[in-house]
């Protein structure tokens, strides 16, 4: 239905309301005032929406600590306080934009370019990234596609790359699969035997690369 952030003084309230706003197809400048509007300490909170349209909005009280602000546009919002300056969600906003792919890719992308240019003044520490789809957890049974977070580390948003590089090896869908047969068959039974394994199904398992398998490993990604 949408996706809510908010920071600075947070009001995780702003959550449960804000999405239950949001199944009501209300919009996300609507959800936004809703939210602050009842707030008495709206000048302490951010605030970022985005609806099912892809319509954003976001809010930034008077009272946040400097520098504090916000940008918004098509399908994204971004909110920061404590930054170096201007530049650091400008660089968000303007890479989201001109970046193609996948949205946790995109997101990143975003998360590094103003993480580059500046940051939090105060330094480096944590990074997280998180990504609903329906179905899109693992064996479909979910719809979190992507839950990753460096909680403590010098340099955390590489850190989230490198996990996400994981991420997408262990449970991203095959993109490309050939044919499990001639020579091709060969060479994994081949490689199977040598592991001990009676099938790729068991090797897969083993490795977690079950995600991975296609038709019953009929097919090879």
């Amino acid at each position: 239905v949408g996706a809510i952030a908010t920071q600075a003084w947070a009001n995780l309230a702003y959550r449960p309301d804000g999405m239950a706003l949001l199944a009501e197809g209300r919009s996300a400048a609507d959800v936004v005032e809703a939210l602050t509007g009842k707030d008495a300490m709206r000048d302490h909170r951010q605030l970022g929406v985005v609806d099912r349209y892809g319509e954003s909005a976001t809010w930034t009280g008077s009272e946040c600590n400097a520098w504090a602000g916000d940008r918004s546009g098509p399908g994204y919002a971004a909110q920061g306080n404590i930054l170096t300056g201007p530049e650091v969600l400008e660089a968000v906003a303007t890479t989201f934009e001109q970046t193609a792919g996948p949205l946790a890719e995109r997101l990143l992308a975003a998360l590094l370019a103003g993480d580059r240019a500046g940051g939090d003044r105060r330094g480096r520490q944590s990074a997280a990234l998180y990504v609903v789809s329906e179905a899109g957890g693992y064996g479909g049974g979910s719809d979190v596609l992507v839950d990753l977070r460096a909680d403590d580390h010098p340099d955390p948003v590489p850190e989230l790359a490198r996990l996400l590089e994981l991420h997408t090896l262990y449970f991203g869908k095959p993109e490309e699969v050939l044919p499990l047969e001639g020579a091709l068959k060969e060479e994994v039974d081949e490689r199977l035997a040598r592991l001990g394994r009676s099938s790729l199904e068991e090797w897969a398992g083993i490795e977690n690369f079950e995600e991975r398998l296609v038709a019953v490993a009929r097919f090879a990604d």
